[in-house]
């Protein structure tokens, strides 16, 4: 069970804090840089994500996205965040903890996004770092799952770098870029020894 609960407005905190970092629930304030950092990145991106609609970057789309996410985390579904600059908060990113099963299961389902400029740059380390923190300290879970495409090998660094451990191939697994794709699937528990954690 979460430790807290929000309304069902955005929380204009940070859920996350790490040393560079700031990741808070997205504000309908954050439409003009989130779509420039979009638009920037669609080639970048698109061979990771599912298609995006046309009218996925408009700003009636985006309020829509804030009102889901500020609902989500008020019912303890889904934390989508988005990864800020700790000293300029400008907008680096995304990452979402979501589908959070709780009961017998008490795991989710991580995933993320980087700007094509701010990537290659450890910004998604020290967020996934966090954000697993956050999962099995705030959160109280139990494990984390995460998958990537076998042939994204930034993201399977990622993964690696941070202490998820490969689990095993799922066939068809996600629609990404307009086709069925397997995945690599990778999970982290809240009992595991993390790279650089003091246990």
């Amino acid at each position: 069970m979460a430790l807290f609960r929000f309304s069902t407005e955005p929380p204009t905190r940070p859920l996350i804090r790490t040393q560079n970092l700031i990741l808070r629930a997205p504000q309908a304030t954050d439409y003009a840089a989130w779509a420039v950092l979009r638009i920037e990145s669609r080639e970048f991106l698109t061979p990771w994500e599912p298609t995006w609609h046309e009218d996925d970057l408009t700003r009636a789309s985006f309020r829509l996205r804030v009102k889901r996410a500020a609902r989500e985390i008020a019912a303890d579904e889904a934390y989508s965040l988005f990864i800020l600059d700790g000293r300029t908060e400008a907008l680096l990113g995304g990452l979402t903890l979501g589908l959070v099963r709780r009961g017998v299961a008490q795991a989710c389902t991580l995933g993320y996004w980087m700007g094509q400029r701010h990537a290659g740059r450890g910004h998604m380390s020290e967020a996934v770092r966090g954000a697993l923190r956050f999962a099995f300290a705030d959160l109280a879970l139990h494990r984390v799952e995460a998958a990537c495409l076998p042939n994204n090998e930034a993201s399977r660094r990622l993964l690696e770098r941070v202490g998820f451990q490969k689990e095993g191939l799922a066939r068809a697994y996600l629609r990404i870029n307009g086709a069925w794709t397997d995945h690599l699937l990778y999970a982290a528990l809240a009992s595991d020894k993390l790279p650089g954690e003091a246990r």
